[in-house]
């Protein structure tokens, strides 16, 4: 039985803490496991780039499986909120493992870095499939929906800006408790210490900080369980086989992953690329000179600053995600917002490596990440309507498995944004600093062609990838019209 009723206060942030507790993993993954494996782990950039593209992929192909075993599941507790109780303790494990670097040869740790994040993207499958379909059986209502997605896009971005403005600090507070001494703060601090594989203090703080993030992780998703509920009930009556087939027949389904890893790829392009930027484009000791009143002071411009602003300029994107859609429509916005991102990354690559530079440079990140925060509520809405449309034209209750393909396309887009970051350094001559050069914070002379490349692949590169997404995004047919007749068919079937 169908019903409209209003979700509380309460039940909204609960349902924010499930992808506040992903996007604290996330970031760090996509932004900082690049940079972890080739310069604290020990791997080369060409096998970083193997390892995160192949395990991507499975988590990627991973994801309808469990979509599909979340859409059968039956509990009193509904069909996807138990997932949550069940893996949570998994899930803050896993991670803890993925930044341990063990006493081994090359060759064995190799094996340990593919096992560790297979097992770590396979646990966030587990539980972040589930999640997002729950999106689809919360409430029935479009503009509900927007809500919900609001809300769990503003405490996903929330989560990143703890995760990301923290991490470097609690890797610093960590390395204090070492014999070694300090040298630096920022992503220069992080690269301080000499980089002892067996252990070492380096690698002792990385694993520490995780596990500091692990715990808020485990206890978030728990709160998710204990202030959400499912309040429609859906039963698939259809074969396995026939929900694929339908899902591949289902041509909005296709436009949407298409711009959604799109959108997906942008965003780990330039994230993965930040840290590599900071250290050999910016450099690692350069500040931004303030003025308050009669006081005048500096503040250290480092990777963890830059990308933690973004992440509160992405809560304020998300904040106006719902005005927004219903002023001109989630097709619209779309592309408008593509558009803006387009010609900003463009705009980017022209910013001086200055002082006034280093303000155009947050200014820029400021605005771009205002739309990218648009974008992710508005993507997981039209997820929700294209679950209906499936419903309504193919009468088969997949929820599950087309959320799955919304994590999937982001896992696609990471692992080709990720590995192609590597790759494309490697291949420009980028070099990667030494256990000497790390401890002594020596500056590298990268080849021009090195330089080049961090430059597009925080400009031209993404604004490419903008564009797909607006063409792709042209032909998707579910406007505001066609959805609101799709939501009153639904209403009338559902009873």
């Amino acid at each position: 039985m169908a019903t409209n009723q209003k979700s509380t206060l309460l039940e909204r942030i609960g349902y924010g803490f499930g992808d506040m507790s992903s996007s604290m993993f996330w970031k760090i993954f996509s932004y900082y496991l690049p940079f972890f494996y080739s310069n604290v782990f020990g791997l080369s950039l060409v096998d970083a780039g193997v390892l995160v593209l192949v395990t991507r992929i499975w988590d990627a192909v991973s994801d309808p499986m469990m979509g599909v075993i979340a859409d059968r599941t039956q509990t009193r507790w509904g069909k996807y909120r138990p997932y949550l109780l069940w893996v949570a303790p998994l899930f803050s494990i896993a991670g803890i493992l993925l930044f341990t670097t063990p006493d081994w040869s090359y060759g064995a740790k190799l094996v340990y870095a593919y096992v560790t994040y297979i097992l770590m993207m396979t646990v966030y499958t587990a539980i972040n499939v589930p999640y997002g379909a729950m999106l689809g059986v919360m409430t029935a209502d479009p503009q509900e929906k927007t809500v919900f997605s609001s809300f769990r896009m503003f405490f996903a971005y929330g989560g990143s800006f703890i995760a990301l403005a923290a991490w470097e600090p609690l890797v610093n507070f960590f390395k204090t408790l070492s014999p070694l001494p300090r040298n630096g703060e920022g992503l220069a601090s992080l690269e301080s210490s000499a980089q002892q594989v067996g252990g070492g203090v380096l690698a002792g703080a990385w694993q520490h900080a995780m596990m500091v993030i692990a715990a808020a992780c485990f206890v978030l998703f728990i709160l998710t369980f204990l202030l959400t509920r499912e309040r429609l009930k859906t039963v698939s009556t259809v074969s396995v086989g026939k929900d694929f087939r339908s899902l591949l027949s289902n041509r909005p389904w296709w436009l949407l992953i298409g711009a959604a890893l799109c959108f997906n790829l942008f965003c780990t392009v330039r994230g993965a690329t930040v840290a590599y930027y900071f250290a050999d484009i910016i450099g690692f000791d350069k500040a931004l000179d303030c003025s308050l009143f009669t006081f005048n002071f500096s503040l250290l411009f480092y990777a963890g600053l830059f990308l933690s602003v973004g992440e509160v300029a992405n809560m304020v994107g998300v904040a106006c995600t719902v005005p927004l859609a219903r002023r001109l429509g989630k097709k619209t916005l779309f592309i408008a917002v593509n558009a803006s991102l387009l010609v900003l990354s463009i705009m980017f690559f022209f910013i001086p490596v200055s002082p006034t530079g280093f303000w155009l440079m947050l200014l820029f990140q400021v605005l771009i990440s205002i739309l990218t925060g648009v974008m992710s509520p508005l993507v997981w809405s039209m997820y929700a309507d294209v679950s209906d449309y499936a419903e309504l034209r193919y009468k088969t209750a997949s929820t599950g498995l087309i959320f799955s393909s919304s994590s999937m396309a982001q896992k696609f887009g990471g692992a080709i944004g990720g590995a192609a970051v590597l790759w494309l350094l490697s291949a420009c001559g980028y070099t990667p600093r030494t256990e000497e050069q790390l401890a002594s914070q020596a500056i590298i002379t990268q080849p021009e062609s090195a330089l080049m490349c961090l430059r597009y692949l925080m400009s031209f590169i993404p604004a490419a990838v903008a564009l797909i997404a607006i063409v792709v995004c042209h032909f998707y047919p579910l406007t505001t019209e066609r959805v609101a007749e799709i939501n009153e068919q639904l209403t009338k079937e559902r009873g």
